[in-house]
């Protein structure tokens, strides 16, 4: 029978067709005709177009020392103890990083727990991630944490396939674990795992009804984090579910209820949509991103904390608080601390992030930074734009290189007919007509310059910027 229901957000009663009602069927629901195995995985359309209801507040949350930790070497304490300082930094005073969620398994875990929570910090809050047993509730109460995630896997392949149980035995269970959460005095936070493979309308929203029951029973707020766990989400208008994020997210707030504060998305980047679909899921009714630093987690890794803060900066026309500046530091620690080498062509983290190598752009850089650099990168990153010297840098890129290694002000900035540029233009061109096929490191250009000219290599030592207009004359 159809229902009319007033949608608080956007003021208008809307039809609600279906009471929805878990489906058990004995076979599981694979969706072969989307995920047959042997070929890509299609996407499929029915061009059913949600609204766009935007929650007032958003927020990232952090796994890097639960899905992250899974994927690379184990950090020591204190390197947990001091990306979470710098996460708090970035994240700022009003905790646009709401929490971060930590394991606790091992006595290693727990002093990593401990140390964190001595400094004392509003945000990130520490939360935690735990087997759903007696055993662990009782670690997370023993630990002082208020919440902690609990695996609620959603979809077929891991009811039927993994666990070996069928959708109402499945429900059933997790319902008792939820239970036994909030009997402990635990604030739970469900962790619907493989949601973009799971039958929505036949589990995730009975199960997510439920829970939303529960919440109001106990007066406990019961989140739900959507897990893209294979990165199958898609953003495409009209795209159907299960692959559709905006589809998920409007179906939850919608038919089961969830409000936008309860919803966190947890995506994977295996088919390059990590960050345009955590985007959407922000924008569609999800106020909480779950990331990780780097993007650093399961095989592609998850979305980078670095490029949803950004993207909070784009979409909201402010920082709201945040220090963008440790985004550089963090990058920093992971390589010089960790050993963590980063891909020099990440965005915001990678060493080539602001490099450019081709002569045009340099000449561009040369003239006014802002025409080939995306932000004034320094200012906001710590991160002047550079350029590697190759073959093809040219007289503008050489002297752009000069200005920018040894902090020329503009004021006194070399331009490219100087004739230490045309020196080292030309020792590099001669190379390259040799054989060499690398770039030229800071080093060997720095050599060069001592080599051309000792005196006024020691004037940009030293920057002696008022000694530069005689060589500028030059």
């Amino acid at each position: 029978m159809e229902k009319l229901k007033l949608n608080k957000k956007r003021g208008l009663l809307e039809r609600q067709e279906h009471d929805f009602i878990l489906k058990n069927p004995e076979e599981p629901e694979l969706y072969r005709y989307l995920f047959s195995y042997d070929e890509i995985p299609k996407i499929a359309f029915n061009d059913r177009k949600v609204p766009m209801i935007t929650p007032d507040e958003w927020w990232i949350t952090d796994t890097s020392f639960r899905d992250g930790q899974q994927s690379t070497a184990p950090l020591t304490v204190k390197q947990i103890v001091d990306l979470y300082k710098l996460m708090a930094k970035l994240g700022g005073p009003k905790g646009i990083i709401r929490a971060s969620e930590f394991f606790l398994y091992s006595e290693k875990d727990r002093e990593a727990v401990r140390k964190c929570q001595e400094l004392g910090f509003k945000f990130p809050e520490i939360t935690s991630w735990i087997r759903a047993n007696e055993k662990d509730f009782q670690l997370v109460k023993e630990m002082n944490i208020p919440e902690t995630g609990i695996l609620v896997s959603c979809s077929d392949y891991h009811i039927y396939k993994k666990m070996n149980l069928d959708r109402k035995k499945a429900l059933d269970k997790y319902l008792g674990i939820v239970k036994s959460a909030l009997d402990a005095g635990i604030r739970p936070r469900c962790h619907f795992e493989d949601i973009t493979r799971a039958d929505f309308y036949g589990f995730v929203v009975p199960f997510a009804l439920e829970l939303m029951n529960l919440s109001r029973e106990s007066g406990v707020p019961i989140k739900i984090r959507a897990c893209d766990t294979l990165g199958y989400g898609v953003s495409f208008p009209g795209a159907a579910l299960p692959r559709s994020v905006q589809g998920i997210i409007y179906g939850l707030n919608t038919y089961a209820d969830v409000p936008p504060e309860f919803l966190e998305w947890h995506g994977h980047n295996d088919f390059y949509k990590v960050v345009t679909n955590a985007t959407t899921a922000w924008l569609y009714g999800c106020s909480s991103i779950n990331c990780s630093l780097l993007g650093i987690g399961e095989r592609t890794g998850n979305c980078p904390t670095e490029a949803m803060c950004i993207e909070y900066a784009q979409l909201k026309g402010t920082l709201d608080g945040m220090d963008l500046t440790a985004i550089t530091e963090i990058a920093e620690y992971f390589e010089n601390e960790i050993g963590y080498s980063i891909p020099p062509h990440t965005p915001f983290v990678g060493k080539a992030f602001n490099t450019t190598r081709a002569g045009i752009h340099a000449d561009g850089l040369l003239k006014d930074e802002e025409i080939y650099n995306v932000f004034d990168t320094e200012k906001i990153l710590g991160r002047k734009p550079v350029v590697s010297i190759s073959n093809t840098s040219g007289l503008a890129g050489i002297a752009y290189w000069i200005n920018s290694y040894y902090g020329v002000p503009t004021e006194h900035s070399l331009n490219k007919s100087n004739p230490v540029c045309l020196a080292i233009k030309e020792q590099v061109d001669k190379e390259y007509a040799g054989g060499r096929n690398t770039v030229f490191g800071d080093g060997e250009l720095d050599d060069m310059v001592r080599m051309y000219n000792a005196s006024f290599h020691k004037v940009l030592q030293n920057k002696l910027w008022n000694e530069m207009n005689e060589y500028n004359k030059k």
